[in-house]
């Protein structure tokens, strides 16, 4: 059989922060962030524990988005933060 990971329709973006600049990381993240659309999920692999980031995206997004890890060091932690389904957006989608 095949690996059902491989049957997703749509491919999970992975911003890399390692090989960034700190000074670019935040940006690159939220530019990333901001766009999901709700459901959508992107994944942030960095070389420490991203709690601070976390922290960030709940002030700034009270419960629109979900974080889960995926690996949690000694070298490499990854995480998945997943847009809410309705986040409570003022646009024209009716959440």
């Amino acid at each position: 059989g095949r690996p059902r990971s491989r049957s997703q329709p749509t491919q999970i973006p992975l911003t890399d922060v390692r090989i960034l600049p700190p000074a670019e990381r935040p940006p690159r993240i939220f530019g990333v962030l901001t766009a999901l659309e709700p459901g959508a999920a992107m994944q942030v692999a960095s070389d420490h524990d991203p709690r601070p980031l976390h922290y960030q995206i709940e002030s700034r997004y009270p419960e629109q988005f979900d974080w889960s890890y995926l690996e949690q060091g000694p070298v490499t932690w990854r995480v998945e933060i997943t847009r809410a389904k309705s986040s409570g957006c003022d646009c024209c989608c009716g959440h």
